[in-house]
C-alpha cells in the first residue's frame, strides 16, 4: 500500500521541526560547555575537571540525539521512535562505499599522516590491547551517536526543500559550528587542534556521508559506522592533512554521483518509516508508478 504523506498522521515531522532539533541540540551541547568555560572553577569543584571522557562531556556529545528522540517521540510517540530506531538495521550498499569505509578512510589518515611526516616516527599509542579495546568502546558510544540526529533527523528534513549537495554543505555548516566550544576548553581532544581546518573538514565529511545516506536509503548505521572510522583511535594522526584528502574525496564524491547529488528526485526525506506494508511517497521520489503500485 502506498500511503502520501498526508497520510501519516502524527508520523510525519514538518520541515519545521528542525527548530526544536536544533534548539535542544545547540542548547544542551552549549550550555554544558558554557558553564565549563565561563564558571570554570565552581563546575570543575563540584564535577571534576572536563575531560573528553567526562560524563557530562558526553552527554554534550548526545546532544544531537537527544533532540532526535524528543522530536520523534513529540511527533509518533513511541511506536514512532521504534520505527525510527529501525533505521539502525538498513545495511545494504553498494560494495563500493563499504571498500571506502574499511579500506578508503584507513587510507586517508595513513596518506596524511605520511604528507605531514609522522607515519614511521610516531609509536602506537595504546601499550595493551586491554587499553586499545576500551578505546574503541569509547570512541563506538561517543560520536557516532551524534548520527541519530544530524543523518537521521535533520539531513532528511533539508533534503526535502533542497538537494542533496545543498543540504549537505548547510548541514556540515551546522555540524561543524556545533562543535565550536569544545575547542576553548583546555581537557578536550579538540583544543589542541586548529578549528578553522576542522570547520571546512566537517562540511566534507558532511557532502560524502549525505552521498552514503541516500545511496543507503536512509541508513543510520553506515553514517555512524562512517563517523566512527573518522574518530578511530587506532589511525595515526594526520591533522590536518587528513582533512584536506578528506575535501578531495569529497569533491569526487560529488563528482561521481553529480545526477543525484544535484537532484531532490530520490533523495531520502522519510525521518520516520511508516507502518510496514505502506511505503512513504517521500521516500522514494522518482519511481515508476508500477513499482509505486506493485503491493496495491
Amino acid at each position: 500500500m502506498i500511503t502520501d504523506s498526508s497520510d501519516t498522521d502524527r508520523c510525519h515531522l514538518t520541515f519545521l521541526s528542525l527548530v526544536p532539533f536544533l534548539l535542544i541540540a545547540f542548547g544542551l551541547a552549549w550550555g554544558i560547555l558554557a558553564l565549563f568555560i565561563f564558571l570554570p572553577d565552581k563546575m570543575t569543584g563540584i564535577f571534576g575537571e572536563l575531560t573528553g571522557q567526562h560524563p557530562l562531556f558526553f552527554l554534550a556529545v548526545y546532544a544531537p540525539a537527544i533532540a532526535a528522540f524528543i522530536v520523534v517521540i513529540y511527533n509518533a510517540g513511541i511506536g514512532g521512535l521504534r520505527r525510527y530506531l529501525g533505521r539502525l538495521l538498513l545495511w545494504r550498499c553498494s560494495l563500493s562505499w563499504y571498500a571506502f569505509l574499511i579500506i578508503g578512510i584507513p587510507l586517508i589518515f595513513i596518506g596524511g599522516s605520511a604528507l605531514k611526516g609522522n607515519l614511521f616516527t610516531e609509536p602506537f599509542p595504546f601499550s595493551s590491547f586491554q587499553s586499545l579495546i576500551v578505546a574503541l568502546v569509547l570512541t563506538a558510544i561517543k560520536g557516532p551517536i551524534e548520527e541519530f540526529g544530524w543523518r537521521g533527523l535533520a539531513l532528511p528534513l533539508l533534503q526535502r526543500k533542497l538537494a542533496p549537495i545543498w543540504a549537505a554543505l548547510i548541514l556540515g555548516i551546522i555540524w561543524g559550528f556545533w562543535h565550536l566550544p569544545a575547542f576553548l576548553l583546555s581537557g578536550t581532544q579538540q583544543s589542541a587542534w586548529s578549528f578553522t581546518p576542522f570547520f571546512f573538514g566537517s562540511i566534507a565529511l558532511s557532502v560524502i556521508v549525505t552521498a552514503l545516506f541516500n545511496k543507503s536509503r536512509g541508513s543510520i548505521l553506515l553514517p555512524a559506522l562512517f563517523h566512527f572510522q573518522c574518530n578511530n583511535p587506532i589511525w595515526p594522526d594526520a591533522q590536518p592533512y587528513d582533512i584536506y584528502l578528506f575535501m578531495v574525496v569529497a569533491v569526487l564524491v560529488v563528482w561521481f554521483n553529480r545526477k543525484t547529488m544535484f537532484n531532490k528526485e530520490g533523495a531520502i526525506t522519510e525521518v520516520i518509516p511508516l507502518a510496514e506494508g505502506s511505503v512513504s511517497l517521500e521516500a522514494i521520489q522518482g519511481k515508476p508508478l508500477d513499482i509505486l503500485h506493485r503491493n496495491d
